[in-house]
């Protein structure tokens, strides 16, 4: 039973390196979801809209990890 977990987490892990930022993203494309459906925007503005979204949570992400180092 060990090793099906193990072999479970390391394909969890091959997907979702930050869960904070998956669960984030998850989160955004949601609410994006309901706004767009409720809002009359063009559907360049919801594409535009949802991508400065993404860039904006991948941004945080990248700023709120402490510095790894590479090995080597």
């Amino acid at each position: 039973m060990s090793a099906l977990v193990t072999a479970v987490r390391e394909v969890w892990g091959l997907f979702v390196d930050d869960g904070k930022l998956a669960l984030g993203l998850v989160v955004w494309c949601a609410i994006a979801g309901l706004l767009f459906r409720a809002l009359p925007f063009s559907a360049e503005a919801d594409a535009l809209l949802l991508a400065s979204g993404c860039v904006a949570i991948l941004v945080a992400s990248v700023f709120a990890t402490p510095g790894r180092r590479r090995p080597g």
